[in-house]
Order: C-alpha cells, then structure tokens, then sequence
C-alpha cells in the first residue's frame, strides 16, 4: 500500500437522532472522536482531512484540514463525503473511516490495508450479518466514475456501491472493531469499557 497515494478521510457524519449529539463530537479517548481518528489515520496515509456538513465546520477544533460537503452532494447521508473527495482528490486512494468505531485500533487499520490486493478497486471490513462497513473502507481512485454514475443513478448507498463491484471483503480478528455506538446507553458503556481497559 502506496502511502504517498493515499488519503485518510474522516467521515464526522451528522447528528445522530439516537444518540441527540454529534457522534464524532463525543469523547473516549481524552479528544474528541474526530480527532482521535485522525491519528489513527496519520500513521498511514499521505495526509489526513476531515469530512464534515457546513454545521460542523465551525465546530471543529482540529489540526487536520476540513472538507465540507460540496452544495451538489448535501444532505445525501455519507456518499456525500466520498463523492466530496473524489471532487477534491481526482488521482488519490482514500482510507475512509467514520467516528463511529471507539474500539478500532491502529493495528486493525494496518491488518486491512496489509490484505487489500493489488487489484482491488475497493475493500471494506465485513461484519456478522454478512454486510459490508462503508465507513471502515478503502476507495481507490479507480473507482471514481463508477462513484460518480452510482451517484448520477440516484443510488445514494455505499453498500450498494460496494457489492456493485465486488469490493473486497475484509474479516477483522476482533469484532470490536466493528462495534459501533448508537444510543447514550451505549456511550456510557463504551466509556466505562474503554476506562477499564486503560486502567488494567
């Protein structure tokens, strides 16, 4: 994996109406998620930017450039952020990974960019109930005009993208890495999980 060809995108989303908050806003690891994923990302990738609504824009303190969905693809859910970045970055590979994964570990990260093939056109992680994670994934920048026309097709679904074209299946050795947080039960869980963890 070419790291000088490779964008680490991360994907804020919006708010989440189980939750009431911005998911990308809460804390587990001492700093916002969005910025705790941008370090992850900064290990691997060329450069890392984060993805966001032109609500967030002012909101985020950050370290890292900011990427607001472009007018053409608001409020399309996170298909927006991808189309956003092949706009932006015509001839890059994105590692594209949402806040919604506290337990995603950087050796997750390095495990699944160690497995995608040559050829692949693109790659995510694959969960128990046999769908795809489009916000633990890989996009190539092969893949940009069939983005574009799944798009111009008003198919606004990564999922459905990625079967489109056989993206690459990727099994995690820990399903934690998949384990995302919906509701503020969950985050109060995760918080107390990760607290444990860090204190032995």
């Amino acid at each position: 994996m070419n790291r000088t060809d490779l964008i680490g995108i991360v994907v804020c989303g919006g708010e989440s109406s189980r939750m009431g908050k911005d998911k990308s806003m809460l804390i587990y690891h001492q700093k916002p998620q969005y910025e705790h994923v941008g370090d992850l990302l900064d290990n691997y990738c060329e450069n890392v930017v984060i993805s966001c609504n032109n609500r967030q824009l002012a909101q985020l303190k950050t370290q890292y450039d900011k990427l607001p969905d472009l007018p053409e693809y608001a409020n399309t859910g996170p298909i927006a952020a991808l189309m956003t970045a092949y706009h932006t970055f015509p001839h890059k590979d994105f590692l594209f990974i949402g806040c919604d994964y506290p337990l995603l570990s950087a050796e997750d990260i390095s495990s699944f960019l160690s497995s995608i093939g040559e050829n692949t056109i693109a790659a995510a992680f694959y969960n128990a109930e046999g769908k795809f994670e489009p916000l633990l994934a890989w996009y190539s920048c092969k893949l940009g005009e069939i983005a574009d026309h799944h798009y111009r097709m008003n198919d606004l679904s990564l999922q459905s993208l990625l079967r489109k074209v056989n993206a690459q299946k990727f099994f995690p050795e820990s399903g934690n890495a998949m384990k995302s947080v919906d509701t503020v039960r969950d985050f109060e869980e995760m918080q107390a999980f990760i607290n444990r963890i860090n204190n032995g």
